[in-house]
């Protein structure tokens, strides 16, 4: 498999997700059980080759790279399409996983992969996890909510102030309405010796007159 460039993505902009210096690769057998595989089985020092990962993110598209850490030169690439089928762990360590390459004309084959420290395996399940969640992530609506806000027409201010000569009416629990006149300034009502306008009430009756 040395050599096998499985996917070109040269002229893309492509985001780096997780890098490890280190992994090695195992050739496996069939499928041993619908449960899954075991790396106890393939031997911790069988490996055919050992080199670096890295995740390349592209266009919602996201490829493990398997190359040579000093050159670059590929040595197989898995893509990682949702619902994220093509890697699975195993189920005796968590630093194992099964890789399902892909090649140009779409063959497929399945490898082992392996991390010496469980750390780098941690971080490679929270890369690809974090990709399967910008994916299935919902768009903002933020953006939309103020756009449509901008957008809608303000209402002209409404002037409730009284013109001169104008009236209005003041409902009283249990009573009629009271009218009441804007004053004009000089006009009729106003208090004697211009007292601001305030009515004048009458003197209550007197009671009998003392002799």
């Amino acid at each position: 498999m040395s050599g096998v460039n499985l996917l070109d993505t040269e002229d893309i902009i492509e985001s780096i997700l997780f890098i490890c210096r280190d992994v090695k690769v195992y050739k496996i057998p069939t499928r041993p059980s619908l449960a899954g595989w075991k790396a106890a089985e393939w031997g911790e020092q069988a490996f055919m080759w050992s080199g670096r990962l890295r995740i390349v993110e592209s266009g919602g598209l996201a490829v493990l790279k398997l190359e040579d850490p000093n050159t670059g030169e590929p040595f197989a690439n898995c893509p990682y399409p949702p619902p994220g089928s093509s890697v699975e762990p195993v189920l005796d360590s968590s630093r194992y996983f099964v890789l399902r390459i892909v090649d140009e004309q779409g063959r497929k084959a399945s490898v082992g992969m392996g991390f010496d420290e469980r750390g780098d395996a941690f971080d490679f399940n929270v890369a690809l996890q974090d990709h399967l969640k910008r994916l299935t992530a919902p768009p903002s609506s933020s953006s939309s909510s103020s756009s449509s806000s901008s957008s809608k027409p303000t209402e002209p201010k409404r002037d409730f102030s009284l013109k001169e000569g104008q009236t209005f009416s003041i409902s009283i629990p249990g009573g009629g309405k009271v009218k009441e006149k804007k004053k004009v300034e000089g006009g009729a009502g106003a208090g004697a010796g211009g007292g601001g306008g305030m009515f004048m009430l009458p003197p209550p009756p007197s009671g009998k007159r003392r002799e």
